[in-house]
């Protein structure tokens, strides 16, 4: 079975990390940590969308359960404190115990 079966609310709490040119992004670049970011918040809602109906459950790993899905097009990049980037085509939804998801531009499916 593919897709998420159950009611989850989008948790608005982590979404400008994962948005270029914001606050949230740039402190983690400040703090020496790479910055995993959507294109823009259109391909964030549509990638979130895409694994709500059609994502993989990939497992339980550090305090979230995790459904992701692969795009055939690039959904972000990951920017190392050095600046330099990584395409990312890899969309993952972390849901926590009170099932608010947020989507998350990856290299591959988080493992524990």
């Amino acid at each position: 079975m593919s897709g998420i079966d159950r009611e989850i609310t989008l948790d608005l709490r982590h979404i400008a990390k994962h948005l270029p040119n914001t606050a949230q992004s740039a402190r983690l670049l400040r703090k020496g940590r790479s910055a995993h970011v959507f294109n823009d918040e259109d391909t964030l809602l549509r990638v979130a969308q895409a694994i709500i109906a059609e994502g993989t459950y990939t497992g339980f790993a550090r305090g979230y359960d995790r459904y992701g899905l692969m795009f055939t097009e690039a959904i972000g990049v990951r920017i190392g404190p050095d600046e330099s980037t990584l395409p990312l085509f890899y969309g993952e939804v972390k849901i926590d115990a009170d099932n608010r998801y947020h989507p998350v531009p990856r290299t591959r499916p988080s493992e524990e």
